[in-house]
């Protein structure tokens, strides 16, 4: 296995003896060293989740006779970088995660990847380290978030693209400032990646296409764990 590289033989004894000091055993030194790319953070709604999908992915890699080993990346949310200085930034955080997924796996060879991303960037990027890394990979998208319901009528659905078009009607006069704060707070009801075939989802069913994931990987919606608040009450 590739692991073997850092794990096996008395050359590597200080080797597993830093896995041992965050508490591996000598069989789980032993199994298949999987790494888990987690993007989770507090800035992205697709990403709030994401902790609690890496602890079903770490449970399946454990009961398939692997030993799962987490690791982070940075994610940005192209939504919020939106009409700001940050946007320069969006496309080049792209190449940081890549590289920053790929110096891990080097630096701790594993013998197989699975991606967990949800938005815009943090695909592709994850994308392009497991080809530049050449081993067994798999991507588990965090899922999209549901749509929203109009404020004033509730059988009509609403997504981020409807908050942007609300900005516009207000601006040009055809809308007052309390209706758009009433879609805003309607509009992303639940954490996931935004409900439209924005960046996020189509990179995400794109994995489905070039046999990086799992049919249904790119619009099985999020979990909404009731432990992370969500889905909140708008306003």
């Amino acid at each position: 296995m590739r692991s073997h590289i850092a794990t096996q033989g008395i050359a590597r004894a200080p080797h597993r003896s830093l896995m041992k000091a965050m508490g591996y055993t000598d069989h789980e030194i032993a199994r298949p060293l999987i790494g888990i790319a987690n993007s989770a953070n507090e800035l992205i709604p697709g990403h709030m989740h994401l902790d609690n999908i890496v602890k079903a992915v770490k449970s399946g890699i454990s009961m398939a006779g692997g030993t799962p080993m987490e690791f982070s990346t940075i994610g940005i949310c192209d939504g919020i970088a939106m009409n700001h200085k940050g946007m320069h930034y969006s496309l080049a955080s792209r190449e940081l995660i890549a590289d920053s997924i790929e110096v891990t796996a080097m630096a701790h060879p594993f013998d197989a990847l699975v991606l967990v991303p949800n938005c815009d960037k943090i695909i592709p990027g994850m994308l392009m380290a497991a080809a530049r890394l050449n081993i067994p990979a798999i991507v588990i998208s965090g899922g999209p978030m549901l749509s929203g319901r109009h404020p004033r009528n509730k059988n009509k659905k609403i997504d981020l693209i409807t908050v942007f078009e609300a900005v516009g009607a207000v601006q040009s006069g055809r809308m007052t400032e309390n209706e758009l704060l009433d879609i805003e707070n309607a509009a992303c009801p639940t954490c996931g990646s935004c409900a439209g075939m924005f960046t996020a989802n189509s990179m995400n069913c794109l994995t489905e296409a070039i046999g990086m994931a799992l049919p249904g990987n790119g619009t099985i919606r999020n979990p909404c764990p009731k432990e992370s608040g969500w889905p909140r009450k708008p306003g």
